[in-house]
């Protein structure tokens, strides 16, 4: 159950990683490493040293580039005790990084950044709504051979309707019902509407790195995520 809560370790170093692990201790499982923390130069270090404080990891890598190139490094990714990883692109890429993931990495396609709204897509040349965009991305990915997809939670009912429970569905851009979103997320959802609407996995961080007490935080968020669990099954 407590592997549904994923906290993003968005910190610069790995003291400071290993710092929020160890506070959180025992009420959080599961950890995404994203760029940051590729860029500190200690990436493969921590993740390492996660797997022998038996956590699990999603690594947020968003891999984009041509097929090639992809499928070998996915098979780099491949030969290490990781649970998700996320890549970006067409369904060529997709389906390269498919064809390399091994036996126990899962392929998470992004489908549209929660930090993105429907005015940030006209910008880029998008005209379909974000919906849309993001149900496309879904079908694409699952045809390509991924495991699933990232979504915002307000996508999260149409891709249920639309795809069913054979898609992996984890949903950033969780904000507490008292907060909001004061930063640059701009689809938002709390973490009762991203489970009542169907995802599997929830990441979280700035709600809880920057909280009080950031092991406080969590615990709270598990017992919502149980609490909901328990009323919608």
């Amino acid at each position: 159950m407590n592997q549904r809560l994923i906290v993003a370790l968005d910190v610069p170093s790995i003291e400071s990683a290993k710092a929020l692990v160890q506070e959180l201790g025992d009420s959080v499982q599961f950890y995404k490493l994203g760029l940051e923390l590729a860029m500190s130069g200690s990436y493969f270090e921590l993740l390492t040293w996660l797997r022998k404080q038996d956590k699990h990891i999603f690594a947020d890598l968003k891999f984009y580039d041509i097929p090639a190139t992809v499928g070998a490094a996915v098979g780099q990714l491949a030969n290490l005790d990781i649970s998700f990883l996320t890549v970006h692109g067409d369904q060529s890429i997709l389906k390269a990084a498919a064809e390399h993931k091994g036996p126990r990495l899962q392929i998470l396609a992004v489908t549209v950044l929660t930090s993105l709204d429907q005015d940030a897509l006209r910008q880029m040349g998008i005209n379909f709504d974000v919906s849309t965009l993001v149900l496309s991305r879904a079908k694409q990915a699952l045809m390509s051979g991924c495991d699933g997809v990232i979504s915002s939670g307000l996508e999260i009912p149409i891709l249920r309707s639309t795809l069913g429970k054979q898609i992996i569905i984890v949903t950033p851009g969780i904000r507490p019902s008292n907060q909001g979103s004061a930063d640059d997320q701009k689809r938002v959802v709390t973490v009762r509407q991203a489970f009542e609407n169907g995802c599997d996995h929830i990441v979280v961080g700035r709600p809880i790195r920057d909280a009080a007490s950031p092991r406080a935080a969590a615990e709270t968020i598990q017992e919502e995520i149980a609490d909901t669990l328990q009323k919608i099954t």
